[in-house]
């Protein structure tokens, strides 16, 4: 006769074993974070290394603190802040120190899935999202896409839940569409405020990993940004509102603290918070001298840089397209002479080359050489790894003794 005590080996057997198979197809966590460090597929990893190329002269710097208290220790008139985050929820005060900080001269990015109607109303704006259930959502889950207003024919898509959020209302004196969602509506606008501009895009899945490893989904991110300053005063990236959690804010709950306050304004409330502290206390103080846990070894840090680009060579090592590659390389290039030089890269010819090589401050035959590899590659139906290599050197080059 099986007694209980078989019964419970058995089930905690069968219990093991669906826990090592589970743990065995572990799917990678789709939980959108959007902080830099972040290399999951709803991460921002990417989207701060494609803006530390973009922005290449400048250091990027990190902010952990409410916008008010970066407002007050800066002075720039001329430089760039980015925000990505899943919701924004700012204050009224928060909302006055952002609109300050652009109507001195400096650009704003916001890219959130829900911007706070404080900010909105501010600006004449209102955003329409939708909340749809698990099955709905199912149900749509497709092939969608984003357009910027640069390349308005130009679908950048991704396999995933539907971009649904939209501007609903703006004044259009002083704002300006820069993107669309698949239905052709707009999701990303720019505020012309006083000396300054202020970005918003409502769909931040458009900015992460995921997203822009798709094709040619990064040129998404250069497109809807480009109107930002080429070479700003400073760069700023924010990993404070990414974090942030919880409900709106008001006037007075800076650093979203009111909860507590408002928690001990009610007497009975105020008894069964300090009881329920020191029960806890008191649970910690004889709990932890009958049980010591087990101590772990801390792990050592983990160089994130690597691991992108050795995540990124695997890619497409295994691929093996060494002309996909370079064609990437060649366009990102050209976009750059026709941003800093302001030549016409279309036309490659003996007089583009003499300009290009007074403006840089190359020699005449190193320019010629370098558009020489490039014209062959382009040329080429298979690029071998040593034409690739030696593109990558002399653009490398070109990059490092420029003037």
């Amino acid at each position: 006769m099986i007694t209980r005590f078989t019964y419970a080996i058995i089930l905690s057997v069968a219990i093991l074993f669906a826990a090592c198979d589970t743990n065995s197809k572990k799917l990678p966590s789709l939980r959108e974070t959007y902080t830099k460090k972040d290399t999951k597929p709803f991460g921002a990893n990417l989207a701060y290394r494609m803006i530390e190329d973009i922005f290449y002269e400048n250091d990027i710097r990190e902010r952990k603190q409410s916008f008010i208290n970066t407002w007050q220790n800066i002075s720039d008139t001329g430089a760039v802040y980015f925000v990505i985050a899943r919701t924004l929820y700012v204050n009224t005060d928060e909302v006055e120190a952002m609109l300050d900080y652009v109507n001195t001269g400096n650009d704003l990015v916001i890219s959130a899935g829900e911007i706070d109607g404080n900010l909105l109303r501010e600006i004449g704006c209102s955003e329409s999202y939708t909340s749809m259930s698990m099955e709905q959502m199912m149900d749509r889950m497709g092939n969608t896409a984003s357009r910027s207003i640069i390349e308005p024919l130009v679908d950048y898509a991704y396999y995933y839940y539907p971009f649904l959020n939209y501007f609903s209302e703006f004044d259009s004196s002083n704002t300006k569409i820069l993107g669309y969602n698949d239905s052709k509506q707009p999701n990303s606008l720019v505020y012309f405020h006083g000396k300054g501009k202020l970005f918003l895009q409502c769909e931040p899945r458009a900015l992460s990993n995921y997203f822009l490893l798709n094709n040619n989904n990064y040129e998404y991110l250069q497109h809807v940004f480009s109107y930002t300053y080429d070479f700003p005063e400073h760069v700023y990236w924010d990993d404070y509102y990414s974090k942030l959690r919880g409900r709106k804010r008001g006037r007075n709950d800076k650093d979203g603290a009111s909860a507590f306050g408002e928690l001990l304004k009610h007497p009975p409330l105020t008894y069964a918070f300090w009881i329920a502290l020191t029960l806890l206390a008191l649970y910690i103080l004889f709990g932890g001298k009958r049980v010591q846990r087990i101590i772990e070894q801390k792990a050592p840090n983990e160089n994130t840089s690597l691991t992108f680009t050795e995540t990124i060579g695997r890619l497409y090592l295994q691929k093996k397209d060494n002309k996909n590659i370079a064609d990437k390389m060649v366009t990102y290039f050209n976009e750059y002479i026709r941003n800093t030089y302001f030549l016409n890269t279309n036309h490659i010819n003996d007089d583009f080359i003499d300009v290009l090589s007074r403006k840089s401050g190359l020699e005449k035959t190193t320019v010629d050489s370098l558009y020489r590899s490039i014209v062959a590659t382009q040329n080429s139906a298979d690029v071998s790894d040593y034409q690739l290599l030696n593109l990558q050197e002399q653009i490398h080059h070109f990059y490092k003794n420029r003037i």
